[in-house]
Formats: C-alpha cells, sequence, structure tokens
C-alpha cells in the first residue's frame, strides 16, 4: 500500500508572511499540531504549536545569564506578543516529506526516526498531501484485521 493511497490532500496550508494569530486560531479551532507554509505553491516549511510556544520561552543563554527563576506567569502574557510576529520567524524552514509513491510502512519508519506524527507529502517542492501515523495504522488495521473480522 501507498502514501497516495492514504493520504490526506484536502489540506489547510499558510504563507510566511501571515501573522502568526491567524495560524495559531486554526491550530486551536481544528486541534492541527502543525500547518505546512507553502508561498508561490512551494513548500518552503511547517509550524507547530512547538515552534509557536517555543517563542516564548527563555532561551538557555539568558537563564544563565541570569541565574534567576523563570516566571511563567510573565511567559503566559508575552504570548501576545508571540501572535503578531509573521509565520516566517518562528517556522522550522528544513522540511522532512515522503513521496506519495513511498509504501507507508516506509513512510512511518520515517515518522518514526524523526519523532514525527504526521509528515509532507511532496513531489520536488509541491505539497500533495499530508500523511499522519493515525492514517497508516487505520489503513493496516483495515488491510488486515478488519477483513477478518468480517
Amino acid at each position: 500500500m501507498l502514501v497516495k493511497d492514504i493520504m490526506t490532500t484536502n489540506l489547510r496550508t499558510v504563507t510566511s508572511d501571515k501573522k502568526l494569530g491567524e495560524v495559531v486560531s486554526l491550530m486551536c479551532v481544528y486541534r492541527y499540531s502543525g500547518i505546512p507554509v507553502v508561498d508561490d505553491g512551494k513548500l518552503v516549511g511547517t509550524v507547530s504549536e512547538s515552534d509557536v510556544l517555543g517563542k516564548m520561552f527563555p532561551k538557555l543563554e539568558d537563564l544563565m545569564d541570569s541565574m534567576s527563576a523563570v516566571d511563567y506567569e510573565t511567559l503566559m502574557k508575552q504570548y501576545t506578543n508571540v501572535v503578531n510576529i509573521q509565520v516566517k520567524d518562528v517556522m522550522t524552514p528544513t522540511v522532512i516529506t515522503v513521496k506519495p509513491d513511498m509504501h507507508i510502512l516506509q513512510a512511518a519508519s520515517v515518522m518514526c526516526g524523526r519523532k514525527f506524527r504526521r509528515i509532507p507529502v511532496a513531489v520536488g517542492n509541491e505539497l500533495v498531501g499530508m500523511v499522519s501515523m493515525g492514517d497508516v495504522h487505520k489503513a493496516i488495521f483495515q488491510s488486515t484485521v478488519a477483513t477478518k473480522l468480517s
């Protein structure tokens, strides 16, 4: 079974010049943990909840310099500043992808090796879909166990 047989093709994407406020709204409303970033039809990165929330944390060097405790309530208030910056300022620009003609277990091994829950499917730098661990698991279940139960 191939990735193209199970991938999601109806995707929400964002451009790198969008404000994070729009992106985090999509994340919270639709429960997305990450969204592909596409500029001029080309996959240029991904923005994840970790990317967004990571902008709120102090850098290790700052913690070492100040040697003081972290005030988490103050950090939470910085969220309003974070949502006003652009996607390109927080996105992960290096994108690991899988191909549509890749076997689903090979795609799962890429995801496992990288500790990803989902991965973009691309032909060159054109985004054509997304596949998740859940998609792979469901496909394996349906093609093996579910057919024997019926």
